[in-house]
């Protein structure tokens, strides 16, 4: 693989999307936002994200300086501003007008996506044959892919504390495709959920970024799920057909 593979995702909504996932995650009111402890999760993200080569769309960028002006405009006081003088505006007003509105449009899609799977089960035409496989829900807690980079992120910073002082540069190919069979020959091997760690038994960047791209594919092909027992806990890995 090319140290200058590029990774393209359809799987990201933008950047309000990315927020609202934080606020969910961290439990953190939308009507008080914690700029400064949201800029430093949304940062990581993004630091996460241009290290994997991911093609990052340019309202991600907007939105990290977004956060970084608010951030600043509550940290430095202002001078001119007199006790006398009307209500200034909180600087993020805007940004969770942006988040609420935005919140009840998702909100609103994902009523209607139910909606219309219901009506699929009204038998207004003949039966279709349904396989066992189309039907699988996805189990509780199942990871969505900023999950995944999350805990990407924290390989990447293991990888840092791990690098020894003195290195060679060699440059390894790694292959997407034999990441997979060697992903699902240890599910397989093991036979249980695995810490989503295991998968990175080697820390260079190229292998790193192409395990990422073999868990993503196996989890679109419906081979592997990714779960967190409960909130802020470690990513388990197991088979697909094995619901949990």
């Amino acid at each position: 693989m090319s140290d200058h593979y590029q990774v393209k995702l359809e799987t990201f909504e933008g950047p309000l999307d990315l927020l609202l996932h934080l606020i969910n995650k961290y439990e953190i009111d939308i009507y008080d936002i914690p700029v400064s402890e949201i800029t430093s999760q949304y940062m990581a993200y993004i630091h996460t994200m241009q290290q994997l080569e991911l093609n990052i769309a340019s309202e991600y960028l907007v939105m990290a300086a977004t956060l970084l002006e608010i951030k600043s405009k509550l940290l430095l006081p202002n001078p001119t501003l007199e006790i006398e003088e009307e209500y200034e505006e909180d600087p993020r007003e805007e940004l969770m007008r942006r988040l609420i509105e935005y919140r009840k449009y998702k909100e609103a899609a994902e009523h209607l996506k139910e909606r219309e799977m219901e009506q699929s089960q009204v038998h207004t035409r003949p039966p279709m044959q349904i396989s066992k496989e189309e039907t699988q829900e996805l189990p509780a807690g199942a990871a969505n892919i900023y999950d995944i980079i999350e805990a990407i992120g924290k390989v990447m910073e293991r990888r840092k504390w791990n690098r020894p002082m003195e290195t060679s540069v060699k440059r390894q190919e790694v292959s997407i495709d034999q990441r997979m069979g060697e992903i699902m020959e240890k599910i397989k091997d093991i036979k249980q959920p695995i810490s989503f760690y295991q998968l990175f038994p080697n820390k260079t960047r190229t292998y790193i970024v192409a395990t990422f791209i073999a868990i993503l594919e196996l989890m679109k092909q419906k081979q592997i799920n990714c779960k967190q027992e409960s909130n802020l806990d470690e990513l388990i890995v197991f088979r697909y057909d094995d619901i949990r």
